[in-house]
Formats: C-alpha cells, structure tokens, sequence
C-alpha cells in the first residue's frame, strides 16, 4: 500500500514536471477555466439594463455649477448634448415594442445626427437654496435625426418593409449654473 502511494506521488510529480516544461501548463496563456474561458455572448437586453442603471442612479444627470462669467463679454454654451443623448431622446419617442428576434424586428440604421443652437440665454442672478448666487444658463438645442427604418415581420406572413431617408426633430434643453460674485462678501454683482 505505501508502494502503490509512492509511485503514484512520483508519477504525479513527474507529469508536473512535464508539463511545465514543455510550455502548455500556466506558462504562455495564464491558468485555463476549462469550460468558462469561451466568449459568451451577452444579450444586448442585458448591457441596455445596466445602462438605464446607471442613468437612473444620476451618474449623468449631475447639476453642473460652473466659475463665474466674466464680465463685459456674453457667453455662449458650447458643449452640444451628446449623441448618446439624443439617442435616448428619439427612444423615447420613438419606443419599439416587441423587437422578437425572426419575428418582429424594428431597425433604425445609417443615424445621421445634426445639432443646432436654437437658444442661449443667461438669467439674472438669483439665490437658489443649497447653491447660493448663481445665474441659471439656458441653452436650447434642436437635434435633427436621418434614418433608414427596416421593420422585419416574420410570422405570420414574412415580409420587411424599409423607410428611406426618414428625419425626426428632437429637442433637449442643457440647463447649467454658473456662480456669482464673491460669495464671502456677500457682493453679487
């Protein structure tokens, strides 16, 4: 019995020493999880999820308070809202319901976004509570979205049915305060 113990440690340790040698155990590639290495593919259902998480917990929707204007000359907001914006917004607007993969699919393909500035106004100061002085800055985008729409129907009778060159007007508005004065003082002008 200690024999057959023996021999199969020595033949344990001898396939260790083999295989580590030979450069296929740890070596070129890091440990193996066997079966869990692969790719799984993940469902874009899933990673939208943890996206409409991280928008509902306000990680992007921060009110922004900015160093004061300077004065004698006008400002102008120059960050336009952001594709990802927009995109949520024409979601919104345009839900789709259903999108059953081979049986009912809606597309929107080739999105062309062109943003203009339809307003940029600044407000006089005024004392907002837990900010203090500040001027509210309203700017006021009007965002228009080209897209080619492919509706797919699978069941009962399959058909597809494609929307050239479709445009859609989308408005966000980009509200942001910028402090006032000298705040120790108490002079806001």
């Amino acid at each position: 019995m200690l024999k057959t113990l023996k021999k199969m440690k020595m033949f344990v340790i001898l396939l260790l020493v083999c295989g580590a040698s030979s450069g296929c155990m740890l070596t070129s590639m890091g440990p193996s999880l066997g079966i869990l290495s692969f790719p799984i593919p993940v469902s874009p259902y899933f990673q939208n999820k943890q996206e409409e998480k991280a928008w509902e917990e306000g990680r992007y929707e921060e009110t922004l308070i900015l160093d004061p204007i300077p004065g004698g000359k006008p400002h102008v907001a120059e960050d336009a809202p952001s594709d990802d914006q927009v995109m949520r917004a024409f979601l919104k607007k345009h839900p789709v319901a259903g999108n059953y993969p081979g049986l009912f699919e809606v597309q929107h393909n080739d999105v062309r976004i062109i943003k203009e500035k339809v307003q940029d106004v600044v407000d006089e100061p005024r004392v907002h509570p837990l900010y203090g002085p500040v001027q509210v800055h309203h700017s006021h985008w009007m965002c228009k979205v080209y897209y080619t729409e492919i509706i797919r129907n699978g069941w009962p009778v399959p058909y597809s049915a494609k929307s050239e060159e479709k445009m859609d007007i989308i408005y966000i508005d980009l509200d942001h305060m910028h402090r006032v004065g000298n705040v120790v003082s108490g002079d806001y002008n």
